[in-house]
């Protein structure tokens, strides 16, 4: 079939139609930037091209030569024949406007706690950006939200950790690429191991939190992921419970705690009942990223 399209297709809206029929008829699951079978094959055939991303009907009608074409046919049928997240595909991912370097070392960036930022949605625990001088990003992965905490709190040195050397390589090219290397130190920990004397005005951590059972039904594009990455126990909140417990010493008076969680709220709020988590809001809903200061974690004994 892809040698009959190499023959046949011309146009950029010649090999849209041909990638949304072959990722429908593969049945491919969205998750990883896109939500549906248009906007990813857009996003890849505009990404493969080298053209804007966001501005698909102004080239819809342009010819292609040769080579353009067989270079988008290769992506496509990559994508089908390896379930492989497009992110992977094309060595990058985006959280807004800010694009990171991504390959299988990392997760794939995604996060309630960028879109948080992006929206000053920390007010009024954080109510002023320059009063946050000292900040953590736990779990960093790629570095992404180590980049946005930079860029939102521009006088805040930062920590970025991790428990995989492959990532934290990860986020240093991204890192590098910000040109924030005087601003964020990569250490490689097992959660606070590392830094077990620092304190921090704003911690944030998108941890692994998938539980057991969602892990088993993981569609194939995740199982390209780092495991590590994922899963956290039986009930996905081993590392959460973690985080929970060593927290307080790691904060400063005033000092925020923002941890993503997933569909985990109810669980979460069964277990700590003495906690009163705030929930931010985000587009999706406000039950996915909690928020505790300092002081509510010492009243509850934490």
């Amino acid at each position: 079939m892809y040698d009959i399209a190499r023959e046949h297709l011309r146009t950029v809206r010649d090999l849209h139609r041909f990638a949304v029929s072959r990722f429908n008829t593969a049945e491919l699951f969205y998750g990883h930037g896109t939500t549906e079978a248009w906007d990813e094959a857009a996003y890849l055939i505009l990404a493969t091209l080298k053209l804007p991303i966001d501005r698909l009907e102004p080239v819809f009608d342009a010819h292609l030569l040769p080579e353009e074409i067989a270079q988008v046919l290769d992506i496509i049928q990559e994508r089908v024949v390896t379930r492989k997240p497009a992110a992977y595909l094309t060595k990058e991912a985006y959280l807004g406007e800010f694009k990171f370097y991504v390959d299988e070392r990392v997760i794939v960036p995604r996060s309630f706690i960028a879109e948080i930022l992006f929206n000053d949605g920390l007010e009024p625990y954080v109510e002023h950006p320059e009063l946050v001088t000292r900040a953590l990003d736990m779990c960093t992965g790629s570095g992404c939200l180590a980049i946005l905490m930079a860029h939102a709190f521009p006088d805040a040195a930062i920590d970025a950790i991790d428990l995989s050397p492959d990532a934290l390589d990860v986020a240093e090219l991204n890192i590098i690429d910000y040109s924030l290397g005087d601003r964020i130190d990569l250490m490689d920990s097992d959660l606070f191991e590392a830094i077990s004397d620092e304190t921090y005005d704003l911690i944030i951590s998108n941890p692994p939190y998938v539980d057991a059972h969602s892990v088993e039904e993981l569609p194939p594009e995740y199982l390209h992921e780092p495991e590590m990455a994922l899963g956290s126990g039986e009930d996905g909140l081993d590392i959460t419970r973690r985080i929970l417990a060593e927290a307080t010493k790691h904060l400063n008076p005033r000092g925020v705690l923002v941890v993503e969680i997933g569909h985990n709220r109810d669980e979460l709020e069964a277990q700590y009942p003495m906690l009163p988590f705030v929930w931010l809001t985000t587009e999706s809903g406000d039950g996915f990223v909690f928020l505790l200061t300092r002081e509510m974690l010492v009243e509850a004994g934490l």
